[in-house]
């Protein structure tokens, strides 16, 4: 049924305003000074936590005096029961101008696998909201259930699908990338057509580049009710993507930087990651780089969950950021074929080697890859992309419907093959890799770096480990087999769609699922055509190109099942929530739908 804000804001409140009652009381049975002359604190924006080990976790907030930038010291609670009568671990932390008055404390002398309230409270006795977190089990635990996100623009519209994911029973979110984006409030820009109409505009109006710009852009995002609630329901294991720092980011630039009125690049680069570390609830690198941020989390016996810095840490410039007419794929191929390619890297060698050996190590019944951008190969045949690029180029009546007769065709040869019944001259061209070669459309993705992603998969396919990616970035929702190049399977990909951020629907391609995933054959071949690889892409098993949600991810020893979640819109706060589609994957590797 519709599910509206209103009611869950009013529950919140109310509650928050029992907490500060309670804690003022609990303040002055222990004894504490005279504070009414000082100025309660402020949460705005709510509390977080993140992180979690077997004994600890990573607790949020901010807390700020009116608009005075006076230091504000917080006392943080840990309790088994909401009341907090059992409070099982304390202390006090500050928040200060310096860091932008947010406070984070690594909350310890927790238990496994054991669920926790946690508040701040200010010296007046005025309390934080109450949230919930959850410690990682070190034993054997039946099953662990994820919500997973990418890609949020608040412009675009509003944030339901965290409102949904709230008032689920998952147990931990992973966040892949894409918290906040980059871009001014110009209508022109990238997400703003509704913003003004939505009352969404987002802040500053600029594109950010300082430390208080990225802070403000922080601030606006986190004041919004449902990210508010569903960070207050459950820890969050985060990892950035591009849009924290700028569009298509690598190493050395960008593709949204302009050194020559956006200043240095490695000084945005050190402002974004800052202002991240300071409002998202993650733990510090223990050497202080806050460039580092690939991580392992290990449930019990269950899972191991590897957290990938797939854009800053270690990634070369993108083939398809210089400006190139054909997309970048002159040098794509260049770079395959002179063997440069082998140098051009994802990420560095050193988050490689991590990567592998913690794979190797891990003893876990799962591997698990948190990975923001799409793993498996996503290659169409040349003549669906050269009619789409015309298409793209000028968009006339004619060379639209060019792209719509190069899908059919193509799809046409693949289900006759596929029906045993025999080939054309045309089709049997059509389905040659020598006439017709398959090409990558993304190469911001691991497409565009084809062989470090083949020697990773190369290096874990001896393992036989069970082998899992859950990617976001593209803003719709896919299935993938992960195969090497030679068509070994490795493992398998669940990517979900976008929080707000459009995907193809944008681009006039929302339709365009069916093809992509082989699913429009199921008239002729009926449910045999399912992950049978007859669609465009042949490693891909299902793709959704025009709904906007959250993954629902759950774990057991016999099988992973993703059950992709779609909101009915992101244009009210008023919304539908509903499962558009259920895959699972057995611990055989057997793949089943529903």
């Amino acid at each position: 049924m519709p599910l509206d804000n209103t009611r869950r804001d009013f529950i919140r409140h109310s509650a928050t305003l029992l907490t500060t009652a309670s804690a003022a009381g609990l303040l002055s049975a222990c004894g504490s000074s005279d504070n009414s002359t000082a100025q309660p604190a402020d949460f705005l924006y709510g509390v977080a936590s993140g992180d979690p080990l077997a004994d600890r976790v990573i607790l949020w907030t901010h807390a700020r005096a009116g608009s005075l930038n006076d230091t504000i010291t917080l006392s943080w609670q840990v309790a088994i029961d909401a009341e907090f009568r059992e409070i099982v671990s304390a202390g006090q932390v500050s928040a200060s101008a310096d860091t932008g008055f947010t406070a984070k404390v690594d909350a310890g002398g927790l238990s496994a696998g054991k669920r926790y309230h946690y508040r701040f409270i200010d010296a007046t006795g005025r309390a934080s909201p109450v949230g919930i977190t959850r410690t990682l089990p070190t034993a054997d635990v039946s099953s662990v259930k994820f919500a997973v996100f990418s890609c949020a623009i608040y412009s675009e519209g509003y944030f339901n699908a965290y409102d949904a994911a709230a008032r689920s029973d998952a147990d931990y979110a992973l966040h892949l990338g894409d918290y906040i984006y980059e871009y001014g409030a110009d209508p022109a820009k990238y997400g703003n057509t509704d913003a003004v109409a939505l009352n969404r505009v987002t802040a500053p109006a600029h594109d950010i580049v300082t430390l208080d710009d990225y802070r403000n852009r922080y601030a606006r995002y986190r004041s919004d009710a449902n990210l508010q609630a569903v960070h207050a329901r459950m820890p969050f294991i985060a990892i950035w993507d591009d849009h924290e720092f700028a569009n298509n980011a690598y190493v050395t630039g960008a593709e949204n930087h302009d050194s020559a009125t956006q200043g240095d690049w490695a000084t945005r680069k050190a402002n974004a990651a800052r202002a991240y570390h300071e409002w998202l609830p993650i733990r510090g690198d223990a050497g202080g780089d806050r460039l580092k941020i690939y991580r392992r989390f290990d449930f019990g016996r269950l899972l191991s969950l590897h957290m990938l810095d797939t854009r800053i840490e270690g990634r070369d410039r993108q083939y398809d950021n210089y400006g190139d007419a054909d997309g970048g794929l002159a040098r794509y191929a260049t770079a395959l074929g002179s063997g440069s390619d082998a140098n051009h890297r994802m990420i560095s060698p050193a988050q490689q080697a991590w990567l592998v050996d913690g794979i190797t190590q891990s003893a876990a019944t799962w591997q698990i890859l948190g990975n923001q951008d799409i793993m498996a190969r996503m290659w169409m045949p040349a003549s669906v992309l050269q009619a789409q690029n015309t298409a793209f180029a000028n968009p006339s009546a004619a060379n639209q419907a060019a792209v719509q007769t190069a899908i059919g065709d193509y799809l046409g040869a693949k289900i006759t093959r596929a029906a045993g019944q025999p080939l054309t001259a045309a089709q049997t061209t059509l389905l040659s890799a020598t006439s017709n070669p398959r090409l990558p459309y993304n190469l911001d993705a691991w497409d565009g770096y084809p062989l470090q992603r083949e020697a990773i998969l190369q290096s874990v396919r001896p393992l036989g480990k069970r082998l899992v990616t859950l990617s976001g970035d593209s803003h719709n929702a896919w299935f993938a087999t992960l195969t090497t190049l030679a068509g070994q399977t490795v493992g398998h990909e669940f990517a979900g769609t976008s929080v707000s951020s459009p995907g193809f629907e944008a681009l006039g391609l929302g339709s365009l699922g069916p093809a992509l995933d082989g699913s429009a054959a199921t008239a002729q071949l009926g449910a045999a055509a399912i992950g049978a690889g007859l669609g465009l892409v042949d490693d891909l098993a299902y793709a959704d190109t025009r709904q906007r949600g959250y993954l629902q991810f759950t774990v057991t020893a016999d099988a992973v099942k993703g059950e992709y979640v779609f909101v009915s819109t992101v244009k009210s706060s008023t919304y539908s929530a509903s499962v558009g589609k259920t895959i699972s994957v057995s611990a055989a590797g057997a793949v089943s739908y529903a």
